[in-house]
């Protein structure tokens, strides 16, 4: 990875935030300089995203802090260029560098208002009212002032962070800015990948005003506890190509228990997500009353029928699924019912990696999630939605307001890796380290998709006993790579087009995307390298 490209991936904290900052200012970068830089970035990408002759009239909110010193710049440069505009300011004590733009801007003519309602006639805002590291709520005539604001059909481009959301949970204080776009400063903020700001911040991007990486590394030591898989990284965390001498059990053996009478199809999504991730065996134990069904859908696949309840979930594993030895990895709860108590229970007890997705999970929490996971004698991977993660984690209060918080405490709590599943997936492992996926599509949120998320982890992970990548890494990889498919198969097939079964048709595409991308890089690297010499 290009060193400017490392900075993609690292997300921070409004303190590591204000200390790197600090150390920029400490070494000699005058704070003028800094604004000034960060600021005409800005207005360079807001020209770019509203030309002149599409939007002429624009409004800037000013706020009495630096970030109402670069909305001040940013008017500066927009009046310059020929654009209308117009500021308000509603307070009326300024910070010094804020103060002396806000001089400069009244001498070139630029109107000030305390009135938002003179920024109505606007075609675009901009939001510089308040930036990272806001902890006291909105309220009185400013909160007013942001309700209206919100309920114009004007686009918003806020800058750092939409004024009125906590830099770390992504809470609303009191109310927020509703932004079109939103301008991230220097380096991503956690709000960014908070669930419940995403209808707050729009369109966000990064402008990356040259913070040193070394900088950055001072006080963020690898491996960073707060991390996005972007796709550079995520592809380097890919099956490798297989050498010329291999057979298939050296490529993971991956033993599924899913479904039921109620469920069938849940065993056969999760088989085709195993299946995509070119694991080299798969095994999957079903209740006996499935068996020719699977067969028919998954015929490459070792189909261990069970004894099954007289409602139709599976009673029992036979002993061909419990010969733990014979697998890499189990996966198990995809269309189980809550019925299957005895298997979960004999899977906890398994020596491998064990995943445990949809009913698992609430079995788990019946019988007591800490106390389980406390026993096993290896790798738990947890994969709960919101819902799931409650039942499991009754003792967190209000989990949604702070979900990176509650899947690291989670992780932390149980010795096993968290994969929150969101509109932001997260995951935690039990040293503290986040990942974060940083896309994905409401076209995920269908019946089954969860199934075949759960198969494509399974057989990734069963393979990465050749390559030995970190578990939570590779847990991750699966997450970002079933989102990409999500998010390929919406553009092509529109977001209602996208069910389970064309889900699975996609991951195969995301993966030779990806690696053709890496491939490309890789080559122009090696033709650059050779030019030099």
């Amino acid at each position: 990875m290009e060193p400017r490209q490392e900075l993609d991936s690292i997300i921070v904290t409004a303190q590591q935030m204000a200390t790197i900052e600090g150390k920029i200012f400490e070494v000699g970068m005058p704070v003028p300089a800094l604004m000034e830089k960060a600021a005409l970035m800005m207005c360079q990408r807001i020209q770019q995203l509203y030309p002149l002759n599409t939007v002429s009239k624009v409004g800037v909110l000013v706020g009495p802090g630096h970030n109402g010193g670069d909305a001040l710049v940013i008017a500066r440069e927009l009046h310059l260029q020929g654009y209308d505009v117009c500021v308000y300011c509603p307070f009326l004590k300024l910070k010094e560098l804020t103060q002396q733009h806000a001089n400069y801007a009244h001498s070139l003519g630029i109107p000030h208002y305390e009135d938002l309602e003179s920024l109505n006639p606007c075609q675009l805002i901009i939001d510089g009212l308040f930036g990272f590291g806001l902890t006291r709520s909105l309220s009185g005539n400013l909160a007013l002032a942001v309700d209206r604001l919100n309920q114009w059909p004007t686009p918003v481009v806020s800058i750092d962070i939409p004024s009125g959301l906590h830099t770390d949970t992504g809470e609303v204080l009191g109310t927020a800015v509703k932004a079109t776009h939103s301008l991230c400063l220097g380096l991503w903020k956690p709000v960014y990948f908070q669930d419940q700001a995403l209808a707050y911040t729009g369109k966000a991007e990064r402008i990356d005003f040259g913070i040193p990486l070394r900088t950055v590394y001072s006080f963020l030591s690898p491996p960073l506890p707060l991390q996005l898989l972007n796709q550079t990284l995520a592809q380097g965390f890919f099956p490798l190509p297989r050498p010329q001498l291999t057979h298939k059990y050296q490529q993971g053996h991956l033993l599924l228990i899913a479904g039921s009478r109620r469920y069938a199809g849940a065993s056969i999504l999760s088989g085709h997500g195993a299946k995509a991730s070119g694991v080299g065996m798969l095994s999957v134990a079903v209740p006996e009353s499935l068996k020719s069904l699977l067969i028919s859908h998954i015929p490459d696949g070792l189909t261990i029928d069970c004894p099954e309840s007289e409602k139709g979930a599976v009673a029992l594993l036979p002993p061909l699924a419990t010969d733990f030895a014979s697998y890499d990895i189990i996966a198990c709860g995809p269309g189980l019912t809550t019925d299957a108590t005895e298997v979960v229970t004999r899977v906890l007890e398994a020596p491998c990696p064990v995943i445990l997705d949809a009913d698992a999970l609430n079995i788990l929490a019946q019988l007591g999630t800490v106390n389980y996971l406390s026993q096993r004698p290896n790798t738990t991977v947890l994969t709960p939605h919101l819902g799931e993660f409650k039942r499991l984690f009754p003792d967190l209060h209000n989990p949604e307001k702070d979900r990176i918080t509650a899947a690291r405490f989670a992780a932390g709590q149980t010795g096993a890796i968290i994969l929150l599943k969101g509109a932001r997936t997260i995951i935690a492992n039990p040293q503290g380290k986040i990942w974060i996926i940083p896309d994905s599509t409401p076209a995920l949120a269908r019946g089954g998709s969860g199934d075949v998320l759960t198969g494509l982890m399974g057989g990734l992970l069963a393979q990465n006993k050749t390559f030995n990548h970190p578990i939570d890494a590779m847990v991750a990889t699966a997450a970002w790579w079933h989102a990409q498919a999500a998010i390929l198969a919406a553009k092509e097939r529109s977001q209602l087009g996208v069910d389970a079964l064309t889900l699975c048709q996609y991951l195969h595409r995301g993966f030779c995307l990806g690696r053709q991308e890496a491939e490309g890089r890789r080559q122009e690297n090696f033709s650059s390298r050779e030019a030099t010499t």
